[in-house]
């Protein structure tokens, strides 16, 4: 970071680092669902000895004993829960199943999908479409319309890393990734579908419409900008920002847009064409591409 940042600044911006006990997508488990246990249950009922199932959210499988009173993994005894609940992810702490979620100023919680790559919530908002396709497989089709190969990549609001992780598979040189949430943060930290902060990965808790300025002129190759609602985030999709983000960005360098698909009818508001509107002001040539908007840097 410049040394002209001013105390506030470096407060708000910290890099995790594995160094720091902000290593993402490593060895994690086991995570249980109530899909999960009813498939547990119902084994041992049916009087199996063994499951082979998931306990890291369909990354990976792995053999389970069961038991009358609970289950054994890796040698270590676990009890089946009572009081799981639906849409929720638990994960092992001390000596009982916790809800991956944490409650400050908001409720924010991790949550499974039928595909196993999770989305999260904040105060019951999903934060990544997964009505048709999983978060993840989404995240690579639009990883794909920036072309990341050996190139630089500014990951504006980080989230669960999905596009990071797609950037990095991409053989992108770089990924400069930042996020305000520290509990976003912390639901990485447990999150298998997350990429490993390291090797071409940085990861900054900060708020990116601040850590911009910090950045230098045409210093990336392509961004991409996933930010909160419009009504929640206004200023990442404000003129100035924009102006910001083709400050950073290289000539003829590309920038996928997430804008989400909202009713103008109902919400009174066509974010859309007027992201694009103003991405055209700051010096982007634009189309509208699915559920946002992919521009070019003239």
């Amino acid at each position: 970071m410049p040394a002209a940042m001013d105390k506030e600044q470096q407060t708000a911006a910290l890099p995790i680092s594995a160094a720091t006990g902000g290593d993402c997508g490593g060895t994690i488990g086991p995570l249980l669902t109530l899909k999960l246990l009813e498939q547990l249950r119902a084994a041992e009922r049916a009087g199996a000895t063994t499951l082979e199932c998931s306990l890291d959210l369909q990354r990976s499988t792995t053999l389970v004993e069961l038991g009358v009173a609970g289950w054994i993994w890796q040698g270590r005894p676990f009890p089946y829960p009572d009081n799981c609940k639906d849409r929720t992810i638990y994960h092992w702490v001390g000596d009982a199943f916790e809800s991956v979620s944490r409650y400050a100023a908001s409720l924010i919680k991790l949550v499974p999908t039928q595909w196993g790559p999770p989305t999260f919530e904040i105060d019951g908002i999903k934060m990544l479409p997964t009505a048709r396709l999983s978060p993840y497989a989404d995240a690579e089709r639009k990883v794909g319309l920036i072309q990341p190969r050996g190139k630089v990549i500014l990951d504006t609001c980080g989230g669960l890393g999905y596009f990071a992780a797609w950037c990095l598979q991409g053989h992108s040189r770089q990924v400069i990734s930042y996020e305000k949430n520290p509990d976003v943060i912390w639901l990485r930290s447990l999150n298998p579908w997350s990429p490993t902060i390291g090797s071409g990965l940085t990861l900054t808790q900060g708020d990116i419409a601040e850590q911009i300025t910090l950045l230098p002129s045409q210093s990336v190759d392509a961004i991409l900008h996933d930010p909160p609602r419009f009504g929640i985030a206004g200023e990442l999709y404000s003129q100035e920002f924009y102006q910001q983000l083709a400050r950073v960005l290289k000539r003829k360098g590309k920038l996928f847009h997430y804008t989400g698909t909202p009713n103008k009818w109902t919400s009174g508001r066509d974010v859309p064409n007027e992201v694009a509107t103003r991405l055209r002001r700051a010096g982007f040539t634009v189309e509208l591409n699915g559920d946002g908007v992919l521009a070019v840097r003239m």
